[in-house]
């Protein structure tokens, strides 16, 4: 029984030895294939450089010049939170409690236009005289949201020179009693900016009753010139 139990042993001692054999065999196959792939690599960068040698042989480097290429200059940087803290504090300032219906024209399509300004220039703005240039939707924002947002918005307009934008309020359909809550704060906020001077109620294919079109004055650059 003894010489049984050597034999079993003999064998399990030869497969292992197979096994080993055969991973040592596999492992030099994957480490040639590696070198020759490198070896490859090598010898087609090479070619590559020879050959761009072979067309810059006949190159002459240009003789200095004396030029001095000039530094970039640096970037300044974004007030990024100023201008935040700024939209803040301004759309603070704009309040939800004065009477504008004084101000307001009531001929069936609400406009409003500042003291000064013709009426025809609410006719030409209601007509789509000037391109409309940007908008921004604030329904669905609380009316928190929805000041700040919009007195951003305006903020950037300035700084872009655009002249007419759509603001859309929404028609309260979501709303509580289905009444357009922010409709009468828009119009509240937009009276108590010097930069607007005219806004209409926007036509049946622009919003309708949930937007309106806004006219800001024009840039001082392009009032200096008329």
């Amino acid at each position: 029984m003894g010489k049984a139990r050597s034999t079993g042993a003999s064998f399990a001692s030869l497969a292992d030895l197979k096994s080993v054999r055969d991973a040592l065999q596999s492992q030099a196959r994957e480490q040639a294939l590696r070198e020759a792939r490198e070896r490859a690599e090598r010898e087609q960068r090479e070619r590559e450089r020879n050959v761009f040698r072979s067309a810059m042989s006949d190159a002459v480097p240009l003789s200095p010049s004396g030029r001095i290429e000039p530094a970039a200059g640096a970037v300044p940087p974004l007030a990024r939170q100023f201008e935040q803290d700024e939209s803040s504090a301004l759309a603070e300032s704009i309040s939800d409690e004065i009477d504008i219906e004084r101000l307001l024209d009531t001929d069936g399509d609400l406009s409003f236009r500042r003291p000064g300004v013709g009426a025809d220039v609410v006719r030409r703005l209601r007509r789509g005289h000037w391109v409309l240039q940007g908008q921004i939707d604030l329904h669905g924002l609380r009316v928190d949201e929805a000041r700040e947002t919009l007195m951003t918005y305006l903020a950037t307009c300035v700084k872009r020179e655009q002249r007419c934008i759509r603001v859309i309020h929404g028609k309260g359909l979501g709303s509580v009693n289905r009444e357009p809550v922010l409709k009468g704060k828009v119009l509240k906020w937009l009276t108590q900016r010097d930069e607007i001077i005219a806004f209409c109620q926007a036509g049946p294919s622009d919003g309708g009753s949930g937007a309106l079109m806004v006219l800001l004055r024009p840039p001082r650059s392009a009032a200096s010139r008329r």
